[in-house]
């Protein structure tokens, strides 16, 4: 997809991506997240990014949650480990609108003590109903497990007391020390020329403040492998294995997304859920998933059933790894891996929302935005040494972590 890059005189980069379409599409990424906080200031990322939509310098709070939703568009948000992202869909005649209300909430935000106060009850709702669910509490632990001592091991949430301690001071320090200009992303989507696009960005961006502190990311270590139950009043067992993996920045990144798309990932017909759940009906839900960060990665295996099944349906994920590692994916076998992945990307370019979210991100981390010839190319590349070399390194039983959620016994 064609796409144009403008860069202000404070960093801040415009992102236009043309598209025939009456619905446009825009998001603001900054790239910063739960990893970049102080120790003990566990969910400070999360609740900022709940903040800016209570009161700005000029804009009370119904008047923001009203600036968009007033025409029919849709505006969200949300906070992963390394990013703070806010997006919004609306009719063409709103792009001026929407990128004035981006710069009102992420840049003259005013956070003032009330709304702080209403916003951690909320926050501390929210932690409290995640608990309840155990198949996503469970990610959560297992992370912590994986990065123990580390803020990646933080809940993106945060805790029940790191919520109540947070202050202003806290909200204000924060943003100024993880806001940089040079790594935002205004990007938009949608059936406007270049210039309008940049003309507009600049209007609205071009006169915020340059901010560029060092960054200060430490890459996580690699800890021994641990295997961890956790008893809790709960019907099923859920359970996690996994292990850190590559960066977005490494090469071996590819035939891993290959590995994990063939293995565990999207549809009915991976390895594990027709070996699982197919064939013995043991679990209703099993996925892999692998997520490269800035300098790890995340690869896991989830899966969820009855207590007296756990153990056949660990020893079935095992076999399946050991008959993948002994008998590596063949050229015929690989071709339809690639195949099925290179479909689901294509598909997946018709959520456009997600598509300019994706090219903002990649524009972040890449300082570029690979078309989707160029993606098919590089999974095209991929050769059955290479996924026997992953396979190796990664579904290493003997360096998988396991962590268990395990019903209470009566």
């Amino acid at each position: 997809m064609e796409y144009n890059v403008h860069t202000l005189p404070n960093g801040i980069r415009i992102l236009h991506v043309p598209a025939a379409s009456a619905i446009s599409h825009a998001c603001i990424i900054v790239n910063t997240g739960s990893r970049d906080e102080p120790e003990s200031k566990a969910g400070l990322a999360h609740f900022i990014e709940h903040l800016i939509f209570k009161r700005t310098e000029k804009r009370s709070t119904n008047q923001i949650l009203n600036r968009l939703e007033s025409v029919g568009a849709d505006l969200n948000a949300y906070t992963t480990k390394e990013y703070t992202c806010v997006h919004a869909s609306f009719l063409n005649p709103y792009l001026d609108r929407t990128l004035d209300l981006f710069n009102d909430i992420i840049f003259h935000s005013t956070f003032p003590e009330e709304e702080m106060v209403k916003e951690k009850g909320v926050i501390l709702d929210e932690i409290s109903s995640y608990l309840d669910q155990p198949e996503e509490a469970i990610n959560d632990d297992f992370e912590d497990m994986l990065f123990a001592g580390h803020a990646l091991g933080n809940n993106i949430l945060g805790t029940i007391e790191s919520v109540q301690n947070f202050s202003r001071e806290d909200v204000i320090n924060f943003r100024k020390a993880n806001y940089r200009t040079n790594e935002i992303v205004v990007a938009v989507l949608g059936n406007y020329t270049l210039n309008s696009v940049v003309n507009k960005g600049s209007k609205y961006f071009a006169d915020v403040e340059e901010n560029n502190p060092v960054k200060k990311r430490i890459k996580p270590g690699i800890l021994p492998q641990s295997n961890t139950t956790i008893y809790k009043p709960i019907m099923q067992a859920h359970c996690i294995l996994g292990t850190q993996a590559y960066s977005t920045y490494q090469s071996q990144k590819v035939p891993l997304m290959l590995l994990n798309n063939y293995f565990g990932g999207n549809g009915m017909s991976s390895v594990l859920n027709l070996q699982i759940r197919e064939k013995y009906g043991i679990a209703y839900t099993i996925e892999s998933n692998f997520s490269p960060l800035s300098d790890t990665g995340i690869f896991s295996i989830y899966f969820g059933t009855d207590k007296e099944k756990q153990t056949k349906a660990l020893s079935l994920i095992f076999k399946e790894i050991k008959k993948l590692k002994e008998k590596p994916l063949n050229e015929l076998q690989l071709q339809k891996a690639k195949n099925k992945f290179i479909g689901q990307i294509a598909l997946g370019e018709e959520n456009r929302i997600g598509l300019i979210i994706s090219m903002a991100k990649s524009l972040i981390d890449h300082d570029k935005i690979d078309s989707l010839e160029t993606v098919f190319e590089k999974i095209n590349a991929v050769t059955t040494t290479q996924m026997a070399d992953v396979t190796h390194e990664i579904l290493d039983i003997e360096q998988l972590n396991i962590f268990t959620f395990c019903p209470i016994e009566e």
